[in-house]
């Protein structure tokens, strides 16, 4: 099963956007974004929440329950 942490970075280089830009997007640094990216810190489900909104994707897809 797809990890997370592959999706927020497979999505984030899809839509050519920097770990700096997602990270302002949420509000916080690049360097915790980073680590959300390695798995290094777990991500909240509100952030998830706003990437999913952002990429117009499901949770679900975010989390690898789902390939859609």
């Amino acid at each position: 099963m797809v990890q997370y942490t592959d999706r927020l970075k497979y999505l984030r280089i899809s839509n050519n956007l920097s770990q700096k830009d997602v990270a302002n997007l949420l509000g916080c640094s690049q360097v915790a974004y980073g680590m959300y990216e390695l798995g290094k810190r777990k991500i909240s489900v509100e952030k998830l929440i706003i990437l999913a909104r952002f990429y117009n994707v499901s949770l679900d897809y975010i989390t690898g329950l789902k390939d859609e």
